[in-house]
């Protein structure tokens, strides 16, 4: 019995001690966090059809230079902005001022000469009308006169040119635009017709898609285009829409021209995009873009009941829509709504 005195005792503290102790209070529940949503519906949308494009510029060009000479100055490079008419290189043109200055010294000359014959062409004809010379004698004085007159013209138009071929030695921007290439470093000699810079015009871009001859009268039916700019997530409403008349006789193809606004920012040259034509309209039943969730092979969306819990659903999409809407084949129906949010809609559903 004695033994079994510090057991019992032991025992009945730890009884003591349970029973004494209050149950641990649980943590509250977080509130339900309030989701923005939107509501399924079935409306009337555009139908259209999407071909491959590449955005262009239709003014694009590249500047060479036109004399030889070493390059002094380049004051643009990639990627600058140049106003029409500024400086955008230089070329040393001390072989053309000396040039220049030797055709301006030889109609000087030229010019000396006439003056001579002329005055003695005019002593010729009062000459002659006192009987001291001879008409052939005049008609020497003539021709040599006329022949100065000649000599003097040609000269003038030597220099003019040597002027013009001094001008080329600056070469500025023949329009307004964006530097894409530079083709020579500062120290390096130009040739007649070495390129010098690239550029083209940020405000005259356009689109070009190659689209099948099926399609073409759908198409030109109603001459309705957006275009998709895949790597900037942006549609763009084009401005005009040209069929070009000739088709590819190989891909049985023919190209689309798309001119775009001059306030498009952020696109250039060489960037992909495409081009969604109208051909006409249906109703179709549409989600919001931002409302769907891709997992992997999965295709979801969050549906919110009438207590505000979402739970997720997976749905089958189609290929009608626009920027901001996309068509649903299977998992929703009209009315219900979903979580514009997936990823924090997620975070508060049942079981997450």
């Amino acid at each position: 019995m004695g033994c079994m005195k510090p057991v019992a005792l032991l025992a009945t503290v730890a009884l003591l001690a349970a029973c004494g102790e209050a149950p641990a209070p649980k943590a509250a529940a977080p509130a339900a966090t309030a989701l923005a949503t939107a509501t399924v519906e079935i409306r009337d949308i555009a139908l259209t059809t999407t071909a491959e494009a590449v955005i262009e510029a239709v003014r694009q060009s590249t500047v060479s230079a036109q004399i030889a000479g070493r390059i002094v100055d380049l004051r643009f490079d990639v990627g600058d902005f140049v106003k029409k008419g500024e400086v955008i290189a230089r070329i040393d043109e001390r072989a053309v001022t000396q040039a220049e200055a030797a055709s301006v010294a030889q109609v000087r000359e030229a010019q000396a000469a006439l003056a001579n014959a002329r005055a003695q062409f005019e002593r010729s004809k009062q000459l002659l009308a006192q009987k001291f010379i001879s008409q052939a004698a005049l008609e020497q004085a003539e021709a040599g006169y006329k022949a100065a007159q000649a000599r003097v013209s040609a000269l003038l138009a030597g220099a003019g040119a040597a002027a013009t071929e001094r001008s080329f030695a600056t070469i500025v921007a023949p329009y307004s635009g964006v530097v894409s290439a530079r083709h020579v470093e500062l120290g390096e000699m130009a040739t007649p017709g070495r390129p010098l810079m690239t550029g083209f015009d940020p405000s005259t871009l356009r689109v070009v898609a190659v689209v099948p001859q099926a399609q073409v009268a759908a198409i030109q039916a109603l001459g309705k285009a957006r275009i998709e700019v895949p790597s900037l997530g942006r549609w763009v409403d084009v401005k005009s829409m040209t069929v070009v008349p000739t088709a590819d006789p190989r891909t049985h193809t023919t190209q689309v021209r798309l001119e775009l606004p001059a306030d498009v920012r952020g696109v250039y040259p060489g960037v992909y995009a495409r081009a969604h034509f109208v051909i006409g309209s249906a109703p179709r039943l549409l989600v919001p873009r931002a409302a769907v969730l891709r997992r992997s092979e999965v295709t979801a969306v969050y549906v919110v009941d009438d207590q505000g819990r979402a739970r997720l659903r997976q749905v089958r999409l189609g290929s009608a829509g626009d920027e901001a809407d996309i068509e649903v084949l299977a998992g929703l129906r009209p009315g219900e709504r979903v979580a514009l949010e997936p990823v924090k809609a997620g975070m508060t559903s049942p079981g997450a």
